[in-house]
């Protein structure tokens, strides 16, 4: 049994904002957020095998990358290391969302809520979840 000595941070200010996680490394991340416990190489390769053909060294030269950038620590176990999570996945959307929104649309939800429906990419389910949102937040 082994237990995680360190706590996920959520403040933006520790993984600082140009250390960007790329898709192929959040892939990784996914797989680190999923985990009940921290997880060897091994481990992790093993589960990325399904979505991804990555050799072994690509996955441990993702991980060193993403510990550098702050997203995951490690700590040794014998001869192994075990990696965590060091951000928690609802802060990470949540900044990257903010950040895609900034980037695209100046800042502002609604031009990116009209882009959608002019591209026909909100069902009823969404159209009827925004609005219960809406009279949530008037309320």
């Amino acid at each position: 049994m082994f237990t995680t000595v360190t706590e996920p941070f959520t403040d933006v200010v520790e993984m600082a904002a140009d250390k960007r996680i790329s898709d192929a490394e959040l892939d990784l991340m996914e797989v680190l957020w999923a985990a009940s416990e921290p997880l060897t190489s091994a481990e992790i390769i093993e589960r990325l095998e399904a979505q991804r053909d990555w050799s072994p060294a690509t996955v441990k030269t993702m991980l060193s990358r993403l510990a550098a950038k702050g997203a995951l620590t490690h700590r040794e176990d014998g001869r192994r290391f075990l990696y965590s999570p060091a951000i928690e996945r609802d802060f990470y959307v949540g900044r990257e969302s903010r950040r895609f929104v900034e980037r695209l649309f100046g800042g502002r939800l609604s031009p990116l809520v009209a882009r959608l429906a002019e591209e026909d990419a909100l069902d009823d389910d969404d159209i009827a979840a925004i609005e219960a949102l809406l009279k949530e937040l008037k309320s």
